[in-house]
Parts: structure tokens; sequence; C-alpha cells
């Protein structure tokens, strides 16, 4: 049997922009996506702590140092500029491989969606 497990997260982001114009997915500064180890165009669960909403999407890399998270498409819709979120990124294991002590990344930003130390 197969368990989804949390991997990382990027703990209350502030999103950046929202650009309904687009074809879908979340835009994410490239450092805070390698710092949770997340890679371009994976599946990441989004929760919005303004309104509730919770989504799927696939993440784009955004410029390095931007501290840009872009809702595009239709998860433009799911939350506006200001609203705090937070990314996760799961990953699958079989009972037989069962968890040996490994912890999720967690990145924690500040209101500039600097990471914390």
């Amino acid at each position: 049997m197969m368990r989804c497990f949390l991997r990382s997260k990027i703990h209350m982001a502030t999103v950046t922009e929202s650009n309904l114009a687009y074809e879908g997915s979340i835009t994410i500064d490239k450092e805070l996506m390698d710092m949770a180890d997340i890679l371009p165009y994976e599946q990441v669960m989004i929760s919005n702590m303004n309104n509730g909403e919770r989504f799927e999407t696939y993440v784009i890399p955004g410029k390095s140092g931007s501290r840009e998270f872009c809702l595009n498409g239709p998860t433009a819709r799911k939350g506006v500029v200001g609203d705090k979120i937070i990314i996760f990124a799961y990953y699958y294991m079989a009972d037989e491989e069962k968890m040996k002590g490994s912890e999720p990344i967690i990145v924690k930003l500040d209101n500039k969606n600097n990471p914390l130390k």
C-alpha cells in the first residue's frame, strides 16, 4: 500500500501578484522553490489563510530573489494580492519503505517573503 506524506511546505507566503490571463499555475521565486525542494511543474496543494480556499496546481519557477508568489489563470480566482498562503508538496511511500525519521522541509517566511532563520 502507498501512503501520502508531507515532503515540504512554504509557510505563510504573501501573494504578490494575480494574473487571470495566464494558462494556470503558481509562479514561485526559484530560490524559495529550491529551499523547499519543489521542482518546476511539480503538483502542489495551496491553502489560502485569508479565505479558506484549498486548491491544487503546478509550480512555475520565477526569478530567483524576486520573492514572488503569483496566482496564474484560474488560481487567480482563489486569492488576491496580500493573501497569506501555504504551499504543500507531498510524496508517496510504500508501507515496506516506512518513514525512517525523515522530517518535512518547512520554509517559513516573513511578511516580505524572506525566509526566517
